[in-house]
């Protein structure tokens, strides 16, 4: 196991290799359908953000009392919100399923990486230290969360212009 800490430099994600398998620990923010487009939206506007997004990871998922668990990265609002969030600093995406081959080559060009998570909502709440809804509150528990997490297991399964998929 591979043990990374957030915030990610380029030099981190130049390390990984597909398959490795690593334990997150740091700040992770939150998004899936509903923010991951208004994130994009906000970046691309050059809008201020209350959080700062340099290095750090997203989890796709939503955030409630019943835990975390990683949806679908490659629905069309998640998958298009990948390379403008790795262009703004977003260094490791974390989510479940195939991406095209446009979002291979986008993550490579922005030096960010994709990992897995096993599907297993148990040991990923297990992991989360400390909760807090930092952005678009209003969504309840899809708003953007801020987790600290602390050996968040998964596994690369994009870097580097290679995928597992």
């Amino acid at each position: 196991m591979i043990r990374i800490n957030t915030p990610l430099t380029d030099e981190d994600i130049g390390k990984l290799k597909i398959n490795d398998k690593v334990l997150l620990s740091g700040t992770i923010y939150t998004g899936r359908d509903a923010i991951l487009p208004k994130l994009v939206n906000l970046l691309e506007n050059e809008k201020e953000l209350n959080i700062n997004i340099k290095g750090s990871a997203i989890m796709h998922t939503a955030v409630s009392d019943a835990g975390i668990a990683t949806t679908t990265s490659n629905k069309k609002e998640i998958e298009s919100s990948i390379a403008p969030l790795s262009k703004h600093g977003i260094k490791l995406h974390i989510g479940k399923g195939a991406l095209n081959e446009n979002t291979v080559y986008e993550l490579e060009k922005y030096n960010s990486a994709y990992l897995v998570s096993p599907p297993v909502a148990a040991l990923l709440t297990d992991c989360v230290i400390k909760k807090e809804c930092v952005m678009f509150k209003k969504e309840g528990m899809e708003g953007c969360f801020e987790l600290q997490v602390k050996d968040l297991p998964a596994i690369v399964a994009i870097v580097n212009g290679q995928s597992i998929f």
